[in-house]
């Protein structure tokens, strides 16, 4: 499991935990980050944690966290929890780009999460 503690510039990690789910011995992640404006949450997380009945982790995204109109969306599934984080940081570097406050949030989002899906 990736234990970096260095982050894409205007985000930074808000909750980091690891466990191992009843019956098993393996050791499962879940790891969020935000952005510096608090518009955006990205979670790296086991799929089933969300209801998926896929394998491996899911990378979301979470606009405006924590408020009443907040919407999450799947972004990609990918078997590793280190593979899901590169897919992470890369999305947050491509946000970053493109985001220049509230007003462009959405065609931020859209576009890191055009170029972070896999191909067609």
């Amino acid at each position: 499991m990736n234990t970096a503690v260095d982050t894409p510039d205007g985000w930074r990690i808000e909750t980091r935990r690891s466990y191992s789910p009843a019956g098993s011995d393996r050791e499962l992640a879940y790891l969020t980050y935000r952005h510096d404006s608090d518009d955006l949450r990205v979670k790296v997380a086991p799929a089933a944690l969300d209801g998926d009945d896929h394998p491996g982790y899911a990378l979301r995204a979470t606009r405006y966290p924590g408020l009443e109109l907040s919407e999450t969306t799947r972004v990609r599934t990918v078997l590793t929890f280190d593979r899901c984080d590169r897919v992470a940081r890369e999305f947050m570097e491509l946000f970053s780009v493109q985001y220049d406050g509230p007003a462009s949030l959405e065609d931020a989002l859209e576009y890191a999460a055009a170029r972070t899906r896999p191909p067609p």
